[in-house]
């Protein structure tokens, strides 16, 4: 990568943060990643062809938070069914059942926090994303896949301007890039700085695996030449991806797990991932205790991580999971220990803070959406050369590995706390949303829920709404939550932490609602991660 003075690899005039319109409508993390969608949506693609090219594009915008070494979810809504996509990362260690080198912790500076992320070799899991785009296209594409990479492969030869979101991004991770020199040379510059806003970032191997994955679909990111790269140069260093555990990998179909709210049906992504269990079990309690104010909020916050036990953990791949967390009789019992909102003091940690993942909803004039949230983790800073692959780290990330590291056998999907949603009122659709920001997706997705449906607000206005989030038994606020009601949560003993400005701790939601009766719709991309909205 070397910067160049060139501009930004296309206009993204048609970007904004709320629309009206009946065609379609993406919002994203990016302007370009929206942009490739909304385009696809004017040539007369459908919903999921505009998250896929909005998804490869945003393996070039947002290169640090996903790519052809991430893994993701993909939530298709194509009435009257629902079906969600399973591309996340998975277990490795067929053949090498443990890594011969150590995780690697690096410090990262977050705010005023400093904050160590692992990564290295023995981060690595099995990427999802590139088996993810060809079965999602397979599945459900109306345009070939070729069309839907052209714009993003474009973007990672010509090059893309770094936006202030990006370079924010870039800066925390710098760190993290110096330790290896091939995630270092593609984020500097010519002089050796790190890359910073204004700076043009390029990424040609990228456009060349996109230009294969495109031509022959995923087969060489398993079972080929870019799959033999990957796994000599992760074994090589100490890692356990073989070969064989890259042509063991296969895309799961799951039926999204389900919420009542407030006579509406909520979709999320069901276990063996925890993130969107954990916000059903919310929207069931919220719903149970009849408001939505900052104490109840709160307090189910409170019992979801509570009921986030390593039991709970070790048991999100059994047969009958959910049936059983979600129980009527659990919930309401449950409901009554929230509504008292009784929790004492407790940690002070932020946990992830960074939250390496990127969003992207797209919805089409026949209610068609397809709601895709992807995480490269903060990459292990393995970049394989001649591949453009940066295999994730989803093997040390702390919030995914609750149980311990290198706990899980191969051929386990790491659990996640990603978790794409829809929103239905009569059997028709009228939301779908997701986040990035790890442990603050589920809060995020809840709180922005809770704007749309019992605040009646408008999707941008719910999206920039403030947030808070409970963590370790301290909650964090953005300005704008109830400084009264936050005094009465400090007099029944729970720190609070009030933020100085809006912040992607709090997450980056990406969000498109849907008037069932006149087919207007209006999106919602998240300031805090530079999100914007696309329309056709």
């Amino acid at each position: 990568m070397r910067v160049g003075t060139g501009s930004d690899f296309r206009s993204a005039r048609r970007a904004s943060t709320f629309v009206g319109v009946t065609q379609g409508a993406v919002a994203a993390g990016h302007p370009l990643t929206a942009e490739a969608g909304a385009e696809v949506l004017r040539d007369g693609g459908n919903a999921v062809d505009a998250a896929v090219a909005a998804m490869l594009m945003s393996f070039v915008t947002e290169s640090p938070l996903s790519g052809l070494g991430a893994g993701g979810f993909m939530l298709v809504h194509d009435p009257p069914e629902s079906i969600l996509l399973d591309f996340f990362v998975e277990t490795p260690g067929r053949v090498v059942g443990q890594p011969s080198k150590d995780l690697v912790p690096v410090t990262i500076t977050f705010e005023d926090t400093d904050q160590v992320f692992n990564v290295g070799a023995a981060a690595c899991g099995v990427p999802g994303t590139p088996a993810g785009v060809v079965e999602a296209v397979d599945r459900f594409g109306s345009v070939t896949l070729e069309r839907l990479a052209a714009p993003a492969i474009e973007a990672a030869r010509d090059g893309v301007t770094v936006n202030e979101q990006q370079a924010y991004v870039l800066g925390l991770l710098e760190s993290l890039h110096e330790h290896h020199d091939e995630t270092r040379d593609l984020y500097t510059a010519d002089d050796g700085r790190a890359l910073r806003e204004g700076d043009v970032f390029r990424f040609p191997e990228l456009a060349d695996s996109l230009e294969q994955l495109a031509e022959v679909g995923a087969q060489p990111f398993y079972g080929g030449e870019i799959a033999a790269r990957v796994s000599d140069w992760v074994l090589e260093r100490g890692g356990t991806l073989a070969r064989e555990d890259m042509a063991a990998y296969e895309v799961a179909a799951r039926k999204p797990v389900r919420a009542a709210y407030r006579g509406r049906e909520v979709m999320s992504n069901p276990a063996p991932s925890s993130g969107g269990v954990l916000i059903a079990y919310g929207l069931e309690l919220l719903d149970r205790l009849g408001s939505a104010g900052v104490g109840e909020v709160v307090g189910v916050m409170a019992e979801a991580q509570k009921v986030r036990t390593p039991a709970f953990e070790a048991e999100l791949i059994e047969p009958g999971f959910m049936d059983r967390v979600l129980a009527p009789e659990e919930l309401d019992r449950v409901a009554e220990t929230a509504r008292e909102a009784s929790l004492g003091p407790g940690g002070t940690g932020l946990g992830d803070a960074l939250g390496s993942t990127t969003h992207i909803t797209a919805m089409d004039g026949a209610g068609r959406c397809a709601s895709v949230t992807c995480s490269n983790g903060t990459g292990s800073g393995m970049l394989v050369p001649g591949t453009g692959v940066h295999v994730n780290n989803m093997l040390g990330e702390e919030d995914l590995n609750p149980l311990g590291f290198h706990f899980h056998p191969p051929g386990r999907r790491v659990t996640s706390m990603m978790a794409p949603t829809i929103v239905l009122e009569d059997g028709e659709l009228v939301a779908a949303l997701g986040s990035a920001g790890s442990n603050r997706i589920r809060s995020a997705v809840l709180q922005t829920i809770v704007r749309l449906v019992d605040d009646g607000m408008g999707a941008q206005e719910a999206v920039d709404a403030p947030r808070l989030h409970f963590e370790e038994g301290v909650v964090h606020a953005e300005p704008g939550i109830d400084d009264g009601a936050l005094s009465s949560l400090e007099s029944l003993g729970y720190p609070v932490t009030r933020w100085r400005r809006r912040n992607l701790y709090f997450g980056g939601c990406q969000a498109v609602t849907r008037d069932p009766a006149t087919g207007e719709l209006a999106g919602g991309g998240d300031p805090r991660r530079g999100g914007a909205v696309a329309t056709a």
